[in-house]
């Protein structure tokens, strides 16, 4: 089975990445080139981190080679187990693993996917970034505007290899080849991305068995998704003033610019990106016969109209995805309640308040009952939940441990290198394998997590449900390949399989050697690589502590904090919209709708996911027309929160409570937003 695991693995992380890549992108709307590229990053990174495994136990098989010196006896189990005899030496012999990889392919392997991964990274990814955001109405009118803002990029690059090229030739010292300026480089792009990694990594051990704790408590969820809602509706707000503005500027545009005039085509390219029902309303104006070139005529330039049209794709992405998002938060907000009414069901079945928008699959209908579902929702969920968080809870405690006692050789601390070596003793390949994919992938959910939930501004979201753009998208891939090798790096190190680290003449992994000897640069060798991973604990303790939360709090970015007033007040406020959004929906028939869960509701009614996010525009100016419940101040105050519960038994959507400044302004809209999760 030679080579036959590589293949296995290389199909199977392909549509991996391609799934993961269909939950956040959009492939029918997003411009093709932007999907490969993604596509290929993600492939190439994920790809490093499933065939790592492979490339350790074929490591050890050869270094036992080298140390019995004797031909190896082939293993056609699939298990890796072997019953032979053990030999008169007492030694064990150095049994073939099931997945070996021949000598040779590996190195070539690694050097192209590594290459290629910095090829994107470097070069190819942010060019595309400004591609992608780029307002030009021609392929050459983008390639122009990429190039230009991605000069500065390039040239600080080229300025400082130029200036360490004129040091080493001017210095009689130094007498470096090309190997070794590979190296260095590699050292470089390795160290910028070990830097970040570390943050990532020292928040992710933390917050992800926190999550899953937090996730076996139903009241938490409730109240977190209360809060979720205030905070979304703000930029839901926000998001369609913004496009009525846009689309204001673009009528007057519309307007100005008639039929005969040189730019009407870059208006008409403007006007395919706007929503349908402005471009219904603005039409074309063909009627009007106007003279462009009168004097008392202005019209716009074709830069601002470059600029008007990437404000238009811009805000149209916004627009779209705050609509989607509100939609799937209300799912799960009235999910949540479902789950917390039947907690106290006596016939233990879950009923459902609404049908679900589509047809459950009969395979599922038939084996995932009422019953069955009552089951897992209220009792085995929460369980498995603490279970789990406890299990990932022990991992990052290992992993803070042998991040900061990974150097010490002899005696082994690093828990991670004693597993291997235990059993690299008996040549157990296969717990060889699972024991480094565990390490490895547990190190990389909790790096890649924080990239998916981390928020800067509105430049660089992963939202789900198709709603990335494709800046955001480019933007993860380049992360990922700047990651991803310096994770591998920094776990092979963890496990004492890179000889920089365990001072050991043996030979290197195959991913080890085409990152060259990093004796070249002892002071990041023997420093930064060994020193700077212990600031891990410092993260996980002010993670812990939620210190960077309380830090966003103070300058006015609310995030959910259990014991803070304005996170009490926009759960109410979220409570409160929940409950007027089934209002507005459904009017007075929800008590009839709670009454008998058990009885199908009218599909046109039940249905609320299908609802038309386009909202009639009467004029092209900002809506001021609120209804009267929006202006009245609710005066009564909302009863104590416990966000430790275990249960919430209050019915959120027949509470009255709710707090509003005066004028009927949301507290969520009182300060800008930035970040959501981190």
């Amino acid at each position: 089975m030679s080579g036959a695991a590589l293949g296995l693995e290389i199909v199977f992380v392909f549509f991996l990445a391609l799934l993961i890549l269909h939950r956040y992108g959009d492939f029918k709307k997003q411009h093709r080139l932007v999907i490969v590229a993604t596509l290929l990053a993600w492939y190439l990174c994920f790809l490093i981190v499933f065939i790592l495994p492979l490339d350790v136990s074929t490591t050890i098989y050869n270094r036992c080679k080298q140390a019995t010196n004797s031909s190896p006896l082939e293993n056609n189990n699939v298990t890796g187990s072997y019953s032979a005899a053990v030999p008169v030496t007492g030694k064990h012999p150095c049994f073939k693993p099931w997945s070996y990889i021949p000598d040779g392919i590996m190195p070539i392997f690694w050097r192209v996917v590594y290459w290629t991964s910095q090829f994107l990274t470097w070069i190819l990814l942010p060019f595309m970034q400004s591609y992608a955001r780029s307002g030009g109405f021609s392929i050459t009118g983008k390639i122009k505007t990429a190039l230009i803002e991605n000069a500065i990029y390039y040239g600080t690059y080229l300025l400082i290899f130029g200036a360490f090229l004129i040091y080493v030739a001017v210095n009689p010292n130094l007498h470096l080849e090309w190997n070794q300026l590979q190296t260095i480089g590699i050292a470089a792009a390795n160290t910028w991305g070990l830097f970040l990694l570390v943050l990532l990594l020292g928040y992710g051990l933390v917050e992800i068995p926190r999550s899953h704790w937090n996730g076996a408590k139903r009241g938490y969820l409730l109240m977190k998704t209360y809060f979720k809602a205030a905070k979304l509706m703000t930029e839901k707000a926000d998001a369609e003033e913004n496009l009525e503005d846009i689309m204001e500027e673009v009528r007057k545009v519309n307007e100005s610019i008639k039929y005969n005039h040189p730019l009407r085509k870059c208006v008409d390219t403007i006007l395919k990106k706007c929503p349908t029902e402005y471009q219904e309303k603005m039409g074309r104006n063909m009627d009007d016969y106007e003279d462009f070139d009168e004097k008392h005529n202005t019209y716009p330039s074709e830069k601002s109209l470059v600029k008007l049209h990437k404000q238009v794709i811009y805000s149209v992405q916004r627009h779209r995805r705050t609509q989607v998002q509100w939609r799937i938060l209300l799912e799960q907000a009235f999910y949540l309640e479902d789950v917390a009414k039947n907690e106290t069901s006596a016939t233990r079945q879950f009923v459902h308040t609404f049908q679900p928008r589509e047809p459950e699959n009969r395979f599922i209908q038939y084996f995932y009952t009422p019953t069955v579902e009552w089951y897992w929702e209220c009792l085995l969920r929460p369980w498995f939940y603490r279970i789990l968080a406890v299990v990932l809870a022990v991992f990052s405690v290992i992993v803070v441990w042998s991040e900061c006692t990974f150097f010490s050789t002899k005696p082994v601390l690093s828990l991670f290198a004693v597993f291997i070596q235990l059993a690299e003793r008996t040549y157990n390949y296969i717990y060889i394998e699972i024991a480094c994919f565990l390490s490895i992938f547990f190190l990389s959910i909790c790096v890649y997590s924080t990239v998916f939930r981390i928020r800067v501004f509105n430049y660089y979201y992963l939202a789900s449900h198709h709603q990335t753009d494709a800046y955001s998208l480019l933007f993860s891939g380049m992360l990922f390949c700047r990651l991803t090798p310096p994770l591998c790096l920094n776990f092979l190190g963890l496990t004492h399989m890179d000889s920089t680290i365990s001072h050991q003449d043996t030979q290197p992994t195959a991913y080890t050697s085409i990152m060259g000897s990093m004796k070249v640069l002892s002071f990041i060798a023997d420093g930064f690589y060994i020193y700077y991973p212990m600031l891990v604990v410092i993260l996980c303790i002010a993670t812990y502590f939620s210190l960077g939360t309380r830090c966003l709090n103070l300058l006015g970015f609310q995030q959910f904090m259990g014991d803070n007033d304005m996170t009490s007040d926009l759960v109410d406020e979220g409570k409160e919209l929940i409950r007027r959004e089934w209002k507005e929906r459904y009017g007075n028939n929800r008590e009839d709708s709670t009454r008998n869960r058990n009885v199908h509701t009218d599909p046109k009614e039940s249905n609320y996911s299908e609802i038309s996010t386009n909202r009639p525009v009467s004029k092209y100016t900002r809506s001021n027309n609120r209804t009267e419940r929006d202006r009245i101040e609710l005066l009564q105050d909302a009863e104590p929160l416990d966000f430790n519960a275990e249960t919430f038994t209050d019915d959120p959507l027949e509470s009255e409570s709710g707090r509003y400044q005066p004028g009927g302004r949301y507290l969520s809209m009182s300060r800008s937003k930035i970040f959501d999760d981190v």
